[in-house]
């Protein structure tokens, strides 16, 4: 979907690496050794998105480090578009279907990170949760994202590391 789109790999890397999860940052070298991509690719993307306006820079020492700009107006649209090509919107549409109480959806593991790895690690937080439904349909929704998605089930999630893609309190 993206990538008829965008057609620079690079660019989608790290649109997903920043956009993803907006507290994400990454530096030239650090993008150029995670995404096994030369610096000169990655420093042309990094600097048409921050020439853009898509992306900010707070520069530390020697070190240039980028984040995704969340006053952009299109900051929100784009980050919607980049969680609709990981399969987020996927996921949270299915858990919320049948899946009982459920509070919220957070993202942990490399995507959390912003790597696009494969294996999306969602914890699912509720009570009285159908985690047999869940289960049943996790087949469907790993070949309808072609990702892998690890459900883990809590009545509560007190960790810092990951996202919330959901909350119950926010969506009403």
């Amino acid at each position: 979907m993206l990538e008829s789109l965008i057609t620079s790999k690079t660019r989608i890397r790290i649109l997903v690496k920043l956009f993803l999860n907006a507290n994400n940052s990454g530096y030239l070298r650090g993008l150029a050794v995670e995404f096994n991509e030369s610096t000169n690719s990655v420093r042309k993307e990094l600097n048409q998105l921050s020439s853009a306006g898509y992306l900010g820079k707070e520069k530390d020492r020697n070190k240039v480090t980028y984040k995704a700009n969340t006053n952009h107006p299109l900051f929100g649209p784009l980050q919607n578009m980049v969680r609709k090509y990981v399969g987020l919107d996927t996921i949270v549409a299915t858990v919320l279907a049948r899946m009982g109480h459920v509070s919220r959806v957070i993202v942990i593991g490399d995507y959390a990170a912003g790597l696009d790895s494969g294996l999306i690690d969602v914890v699912v937080e509720g009570k009285e949760l159908n985690t047999v439904y869940i289960n049943q349909m996790a087949g469907k929704i790993e070949s309808e994202i072609n990702r892998k998605v690890n459900f883990t089930f809590t009545d509560s999630y007190q960790h810092d590391n990951g996202f919330v893609i959901y909350d119950e309190l926010i969506e009403k």
